[in-house]
């Protein structure tokens, strides 16, 4: 039982699904926030599908098991970040105390395979956009995880995501108190840069670097880098949903609110992808470092005043 959730539901193959379908609703509000039509409904899937049959290029001078084996640490910490909230949301009685610093440890993993797979692959722009990257991730882990203590601190200190489902069930959601609200805000700003979206799409800098740690990926590696971000744009909006909104539910009557409140942080992500340009990676870390940091620990003090 515990395989089939892992691999098909709500584990890799749901995840997967539901990651690509929100991947078609990203370009699709994109493509009307820019007046254009936008790509039909399966035009993902094409895509994942049509670099998985393409040939794989490996880089002369690069380091081969580091550049092949990359992707796939990726994938699979991402595969395990939706096994744990998938089972928090379908069997909450199989929760385990301290998932939630688990799943903030696998989610760093995807942005260090993308580091690893850069510097691994020996080219210059690719190295510069692995270096950004990891720049990155010293920047925003901070705040990510102090908006996140605000939750656990309105929670008894819980750090077990079904108690922190549990008390917004018996005081309503997070998002209703003025510190929940700035911890979501900084959070979700961190969202886009674990999902490297502008105004923090630094590490890959079409403009400057091409595809930056990407640029000598093809075929079916750089599919399950392209699947990887797809599960991500999935999880991420679940995991704030899980930690601000009250969380979602299955159930007949209550499934739709669950989808709304999902979709409503994504087409929030999505405004701000598309509403913002890119900064450089100084003003990137001073953000993350200052302004985030700051308002964290603001929302922090505030959920120990029990606002």
């Amino acid at each position: 039982m515990d395989i089939f959730r892992f691999l098909i539901f709500p584990g890799f193959l749901f995840a997967a699904l539901v990651g690509l379908i929100f991947t078609w609703v990203d370009r699709k509000v994109t493509a009307r926030l820019q007046w254009r039509v936008g790509p039909p409904f399966l035009q993902p899937f094409y895509d994942f599908g049509k670099l998985l049959v393409k040939e794989i290029t490996l880089p002369e001078k690069g380091e081969r098991f580091s550049f092949l084996s990359a992707p796939f640490f990726g994938l699979l910490a991402t595969v395990l970040v939706a096994f744990i909230l998938g089972l928090t949301i379908t069997v909450p009685t199989r929760g385990f105390v301290g998932d939630l610093i688990v799943i903030l440890y696998l989610l760093v993993i995807p942005a260090l395979a993308v580091i690893v797979g850069g510097f691994a692959s020996a080219n210059p722009l690719a190295s510069v956009g692995a270096s950004r990257e990891m720049k990155l991730i010293m920047g925003y882990e901070l705040p990510f995880i102090l908006a996140i203590l605000v939750p656990v601190i309105k929670s008894d200190f819980s750090i077990q995501l079904n108690q922190i489902l549990f008390f917004q069930q018996q005081h309503g959601a997070n998002i209703w108190s003025l510190s929940g609200f700035i911890a979501f805000l900084v959070c979700l700003l961190v969202v886009q840069a674990k999902l490297s979206f502008p105004p923090f799409d630094i590490a890959e800098a079409e403009t400057e670097l091409m595809a930056g740690p990407y640029i000598e990926y093809s075929g079916a590696l750089l599919a399950l880098y392209r699947l990887t971000r797809a599960m991500l744009l999935f999880l991420l909006p679940l995991f704030l949903t899980i930690l601000f909104f009250g969380g979602v539910s299955l159930s007949g009557c209550l499934l739709l609110p669950s989808i709304l409140k999902i979709l409503l942080v994504l087409v929030l992500i999505i405004l701000i992808k598309n509403t913002n340009p890119r900064l450089r990676i100084d003003q990137g870390l001073r953000f993350f470092w200052v302004n985030c940091t700051l308002l964290s620990v603001l929302a922090i003090l505030l959920a120990y005043l029990g606002l």
